[in-house]
């Protein structure tokens, strides 16, 4: 009897790439072996992704096209359909960029150089470190997720992603300052320390999880040579970099490569809340958000169900905030649609493989989420 595997899912050797070190090549072909050609959909078309996209593509040109040839069929519901794709798709078109851009950027900085950075063991010091990337790295809830995704890919720890991704998506400077001037800057504040809060432990949980054998490690994670220096390491491969326009297209479609798996949910999600700003009434989200149990039920529900950039999470947790007088709520509703949301953790499920990981988000999270809130309310 032959035990060798047949020549279909054999697995196949990484051949380095711009993306990949000599390194990263090294490790990935070791990663490989335990996983053959059969366990892939290379070959089969990206149904959810060429769908949704004919799907936006088609709406975006139908609201141009009833914008200029006669803009009362706005108002059918191809018409509000088409609107809301060409609303939400204009809103995350820059962070999606941004995502992308950051994507390509970390496939050209050594996996030593991230992990020097964010640490290798995790713990209380790389869960600060993810948790500051986090705050300060101005970009939306869909192009963190690229990043995020990235940062796995080159090693970080579970719960460094986990702290990365939960900390990030609408404390970004700009979403911040918008955030003062609706609420405070006392409130701002308030909710700024909260998520990072949020995001240390919930990671900490994630790393423990990990050690206890409960969650997957990532297989990606490798200790930093004994003798690495960052400085040096940083001028070695600033002394690479050769910008022209041919090492600039391939930047631009590393990136988009890199991301395609995110994209996929991306488009599939502005389809989804394209329906849902069709078919749900607006003076809903005004109304049923108050500072008591079934308004906070409501509004992790409607922060679940809802695919809102973070540009569009922050007016709305801000009225919220002013109109139903429930900081609880507004804070469970920036936060929940960090922790619960479907592409998050279709996105987190595909760079894991594991959905058991994925789940876990969600399952960590709105614990806290929920015990916070109810405290807020209660000033």
């Amino acid at each position: 009897m032959n035990d060798q595997p047949s020549s279909c899912c054999k697995p196949k050797p990484v051949k380095p790439s711009c993306c990949n070190s000599e390194a990263d090549t090294a490790q990935a072909n070791e990663v490989t072996t335990s996983t053959s050609c059969c366990d892939s959909k290379k070959g089969r078309p990206d149904y959810l992704l060429w769908g949704s996209l004919a799907i936006v593509t088609l709406c975006y040109a139908v609201y141009l096209s009833l914008s200029w040839i006669d803009p009362s069929l706005i108002d059918s519901r191809i018409g509000h359909f088409s609107h809301a794709v060409y609303d939400i798709l204009n809103t995350m078109a820059w962070g999606a960029a941004l995502g992308i851009f950051m994507v390509a950027l970390l496939c050209k900085v050594p996996r030593d150089l991230v992990m020097s950075l964010l640490g290798t063991n995790g713990g209380l010091q790389g869960m600060l470190r993810a948790t500051g990337a986090g705050l300060l790295l101005d970009l939306c809830s869909h192009g963190i997720l690229m990043v995020g995704a990235k940062l796995y890919e080159r090693g970080a720890s579970t719960g460094q992603v986990m702290a990365f991704l939960i900390a990030s998506p609408w404390n970004s400077f700009s979403l911040t300052l918008i955030l003062v001037a609706m609420i405070g800057l006392s409130w701002t504040l308030a909710f700024i320390v909260l998520s990072a809060l949020v995001a240390i432990v919930t990671g900490l949980l994630f790393d423990m999880l990990v050690q206890r054998g409960t969650l997957p490690s990532n297989p990606n994670t490798s200790e930093l040579p004994e003798d690495f220096a960052f400085w040096p390491a940083l001028a070695a491969t600033l002394k690479q970099i050769d910008v022209n326009h041919r090492s600039l297209w391939q930047f631009a479609i590393d990136g988009l490569r890199e991301s395609r798996m995110v994209l996929r949910w991306l488009l599939f999600g502005v389809v989804l809340a394209a329906l849902v700003r069709t078919f749900v009434p607006a003076d809903y989200f005004g109304t049923y958000f108050g500072p008591t149990a079934l308004g906070l039920g409501i509004t992790l529900l409607v922060a679940t169900v809802l695919e809102v950039c973070s540009e569009g999470s922050t007016p709305i947790a801000a009225d919220i905030f002013t109109r139903a007088a429930a900081p609880g709520n507004s804070f469970a509703f920036l936060m929940t649609g960090v922790s619960t949301d479907y592409t998050e953790i279709m996105v987190l499920k595909d760079t894991t493989r594991s959905w058991k990981l994925a789940l876990f988000l969600p399952l960590l999270t709105l614990p806290q989420i929920i015990i916070i809130a109810f405290v807020l309310n209660g000033l």
